[in-house]
């Protein structure tokens, strides 16, 4: 029996939004009920067709598969397309506590499905299913994973064995004959990533700098996002590129606050002040 946290357990027996919307704005679908896992994703936006007002989903799969969803849905709403689009599987991953590396997989499906549904807002028209974006040769014809899906997975959580690869994507978890293949691939795209030329090195800010550059960028870029949701944000502290910070408002009891610090509050300060940045909320 896997060994799964109470927050995988909670939303596997009482998963949240569960169903599907008549009138969805948009609708991702992705995975394969023949290869054990498949799940569809509906959204609705607001008025203004910027917020994320409902979010609902039907899944075919594991108990990881059912919790990946309903955490996804949960963390998406009220978000708008452009937060959403920076959800990664590693932030559902984060709301579950852990997933058995087994069944990392079923976090990259939620993922993907989120990215299908914003594609498919986009296009206007059809359903878009996740594998429209991983155009490329077929690897692991037992899974149908393909090279590009492969490359995308790996660079977002850093992978490098093809073992990594099967518990992200199922890839070589089927007869096995694609394995060396996989690894061949890894090789070559951690080789071409490392002989890219390092950008330029930005001039060091002094404490003081750093303090008034970012206190500057909050309140010109940051606060304003914020505050159109009812929320806020407070600078505590820097130490060193780390910084410290306060949500105020909705944003302190938000179930996307973490992703609001990583996705928009760090990738803004790493933008116009240092891309060494990282931000952490005051405890």
């Amino acid at each position: 029996m896997w060994d799964y946290t109470k927050k995988v357990m909670d939303h596997f027996l009482h998963p949240q939004n569960v169903g599907e919307i008549s009138d969805a704005d948009a609708v991702g679908e992705v995975g394969n009920i023949r290869c054990g896992d498949a799940l569809k994703l509906f959204i609705k936006l607001d008025s203004k067709k910027e917020k994320i007002i409902d979010v609902k989903f039907k899944t075919f799969g594991c108990a990881s598969a059912i919790a990946s969803s309903s955490a996804l849905t949960e963390l998406v709403k009220g978000m708008t397309l452009e937060e959403a689009s920076k959800v990664t599987n590693k932030d559902i991953v984060k709301i579950l506590g852990e997933l058995p590396e087994e069944k990392l997989h079923c976090s990259v499906m939620g993922m993907e499905a989120l990215q299908a549904a914003i594609a498919n807002y986009k296009g206007e028209k059809e359903t878009v299913s996740a594998s429209d974006d991983h155009d490329g040769a077929v690897i692991c014809k037992c899974f149908g994973v393909t090279d590009t899906k492969i490359r995308s997975v790996a660079k977002v959580n850093n992978l490098h064995k093809a073992e990594e690869i099967t518990n992200y994507t199922k890839a070589g978890g089927g007869c096995g004959c694609c394995l060396d293949d996989i690894q061949q691939l890894l090789d070559e795209l951690w080789r071409k990533e490392s002989a890219k030329p390092p950008k330029p090195a930005q001039q060091k800010l002094t404490t003081v700098q750093k303090v008034m550059k970012v206190q500057e960028v909050m309140d010109k870029e940051i606060k304003p996002m914020l505050e159109k949701d009812g929320g806020s944000i407070e600078l505590i502290d820097i130490q060193g590129d780390n910084v410290i910070v306060r949500l105020c408002g909705r944003c302190a009891s938000c179930p996307a606050s973490g992703v609001t610090l990583k996705n928009t509050v760090e990738d803004k300060l790493r933008e116009f002040v240092s891309p060494e940045l990282t931000v952490e909320e005051a405890k």
